[in-house]
């Protein structure tokens, strides 16, 4: 999700001094001590969102520019989902951060937003309901836009070899890479970034989780995850979601479809094999769109969007349609009126239009328009969600399993460390371990 363009962070230290003036025996009144309106405060932003650090500097730096009492200071960590766990850990937790996870609302970690009727009013009714914690009936985030994942395809490879249609049906699917692989042995059916632990955990999370979510529906498999339920679930089954993801996606790699550097690849990697033509496709989500523009401008009219196939038993496609760029404040900020401040800033029409623009993704407030990407690109993503179940984000996933561990297990089974059905038990495991961790 991710192009690697990092801003150097500039971290300004502010000290915040009162001096009062000397008063002489003239009988005049003392000079105004300093106000309490005017003590400097620093509020640190903690971010995973790689694809985003430039224009939130932009922002950012419009905001301190603006007044000169908060100072709002932006750190990125690649491994955001894990590196929050030990600022929580050791008490240094930022004001402001885009990281969410259920086991935290469940500890109180979050301030409850749920009063910001100024948000809430011009946010669409499906972003605000996203944002809003099943168990507690608030919320305890906000978030700016929406987004969309599924696989990018080049649509000449797929005209060149005759395929008019992305495969609905996993057995379709198959066949389009070994079609591919066989007429066009040069080019890699489908592209997967390995190395990037977040990109397989994206995989995990939207195929076999899309299918627990497309079949139970969203509030019933909220419910689910939430509990644990895993007569619902089925994690560890080995005629469950988790084992026959694992089987199919050995089979691809035992086949040659995806990929030989899977476990080395990266996301550049992926962006610059995909606009050569070196390979047909790979999944990821609207953020991928500006990486692939800036690699070659061309692929506005070759790059295609579409579904992940059904590979389930009487399934169905499922498409990514989901609450996107989200934050939350800390419960234990001594700042909460100087984040809001900053947050209302950043909530302004003319910058959502500026971050939409740049994260490549729709705006989840209805007053803000922007063209968050080509038309013809836009068309097909509008094709994508109509043609397929939309499913959210896994967020009620247990604290003490991140993402990126979810796709470090991928990786050990692309490195051979794991069967498909070791793979299933190793997942329901780590998922279970997780509950029992309590995050410090």
């Amino acid at each position: 999700m991710k192009k690697n363009k990092i801003t150097a962070l500039a971290l300004v230290s502010v000290m915040a001094c009162s001096s009062l003036a000397g008063c002489g025996n003239t009988g005049e009144a003392p000079e105004s001590a300093t106000s309490k309106n005017a003590e400097k405060v620093n509020i640190k932003l903690f971010t995973g969102k790689i694809e985003t650090i430039d224009v939130m500097n932009e922002i950012i730096d419009d905001f301190n520019k603006s007044q000169d009492r908060i100072t709002v200071e932006q750190e990125y960590q690649k491994d955001a989902s894990n590196i929050i766990k030990i600022k929580f850990a050791s008490n240094e937790v930022p004001d402001i951060m885009t990281t969410y996870e259920q086991g935290f609302v469940d500890e109180g970690k979050y301030m409850d937003l749920s009063d910001q009727n100024e948000w809430w009013d011009r946010m669409s009714p499906e972003m605000k309901e996203a944002c809003t914690d099943v168990n507690q009936e608030k919320a305890f985030r906000v978030c700016t836009n929406m987004t969309m994942a599924g696989f990018f395809y080049n649509k000449s490879i797929f005209n060149d070899l005759g395929m008019k249609e992305f495969p609905a049906k996993w057995d379709d699917f198959e066949k389009a890479l070994e079609k591919i692989k066989t007429e066009k042995p040069d080019v890699v059916p489908w592209f997967i970034f390995g190395s990037e632990a977040w990109h397989l955990g994206h995989l995990i999370e939207f195929i076999p989780h899309g299918y627990i979510k497309s079949t139970l529906g969203t509030l019933d498999a909220k419910k689910a995850m939430l509990k644990n339920d895993q007569s619902k679930l089925r994690f560890a089954d080995s005629n469950g979601a988790m084992a026959v993801f694992a089987d199919k996606m050995k089979n691809l790699q035992d086949k040659e479809l995806i990929n030989k550097d899977v476990l080395t690849a990266t996301n550049d990697n992926c962006v610059q094999d995909f606009v050569s033509g070196k390979t047909a496709m790979f999944s990821n989500g609207m953020w991928a769109i500006s990486s692939i523009l800036d690699a070659n401008p061309d692929m506005e009219n070759q790059m295609g969007f579409a579904p992940y196939p059904a590979y389930m038993p009487d399934s169905s496609p499922v498409v990514l349609s989901a609450e996107d760029s989200g934050y939350s404040i800390s419960a234990t900020t001594e700042h909460k009126e100087e984040c809001i401040e900053f947050l209302n800033f950043l909530f302004q029409p003319e910058n959502q239009k500026k971050y939409c623009e740049a994260a490549k993704a729709p705006s989840a407030f209805q007053d803000v328009t922007a063209e968050w990407a080509p038309k013809t690109i836009a068309d097909e993503v509008t094709a994508a969600l109509k043609n397929a179940v939309n499913i959210g984000y896994t967020n009620e996933k247990p604290a003490g399993f991140s993402g990126d561990d979810a796709g470090r297990l991928l990786q050990n089974l692309f490195a051979g460390q794991y069967t498909p059905d070791e793979f299933a038990k190793a997942y329901a495991q780590a998922w279970n371990d997780g509950f029992d961790k309590k995050s410090e």
